[in-house]
């Protein structure tokens, strides 16, 4: 919801430790008591100091596995993203009605993201939007080496249905369809996330559906194949 770059793996201050078996519960929980303080306060405004209070555990011992604040945000978001379904795990019936149907799909069930996962949603929204630079330059390296959403095998399932142009590069296809998928998601949460930021008027479903259906056309144009004559 493979990768292009598996050769490409994170400096040392954000790279997992090993570890010990018996320490492997400590981390889980130390990652999911820290994804919900993340996705309540944000990325610059927690404080490790209050996860290890809610743990019950000392400061110190976070810093022992994670190595930093942010060290143990890359967990959480890692953690979080992993949660999303891929592209490839829509109900069949979807999956054979083409490639941009099942986009389609996972656009239409963009809200459930807020509603059934908000915690994983806010965690990998902060990944995207509230990070300094250098853990957001290690968060795109992971997105292209671990492919988490699936999009290379969709895109390759799209090609060999005849559904996308054979003429631009995988790579690019795949860039695209992140970076646009991504970003469209978020805006259709808008009203969700603020809503005093855009005015609307009328059915706000129906404008969604609209934008979907606009957004479809738009990417069709640009990665889909032309219709067989």
């Amino acid at each position: 919801m493979a990768g292009i770059s598996s050769s490409i793996v994170a400096p040392p201050r954000y790279r997992r430790m090993p570890s010990r078996p018996r320490s492997e519960g400590k981390r889980a929980k130390i990652v999911d008591a820290a994804m919900r303080h993340f996705a309540e306060q944000g990325y610059h405004a927690a404080r490790v100091g209050d996860i290890a209070l809610a743990l019950g555990i000392a400061k110190g011992s976070i810093f022992q596995h994670f190595g930093s604040k942010g060290g143990l945000f890359f967990e959480a978001y890692k953690k979080a993203v992993r949660a999303f379904p891929r592209y490839l795990d829509a109900p069949t019936e979807v999956r054979e009605t083409g490639f941009f149907e099942v986009l389609r799909y996972w656009l239409a069930r963009t809200e459930h993201l807020l509603h059934e996962d908000w915690i994983p949603y806010r965690v990998s929204l902060l990944g995207n939007y509230g990070t300094d630079l250098t853990l957001k330059r290690e968060i795109n390296r992971f997105l292209l080496a671990e492919d988490p959403y699936g999009t290379v095998p969709f895109v390759r399932c799209g090609l060999q249905r005849g559904e996308l142009r054979d003429d631009l590069d995988q790579e690019m296809m795949v860039s695209i369809l992140d970076w646009t998928m991504e970003r469209f998601q978020d805006a259709l949460l808008t009203e969700e996330l603020d809503p005093g930021l855009f005015r609307r008027h009328g059915n706000v479903m129906e404008k969604k559906e609209a934008r979907i259906i606009q957004f479809l056309a738009m990417l069709k144009r640009a990665i889909g194949a032309e219709p067989r004559r």
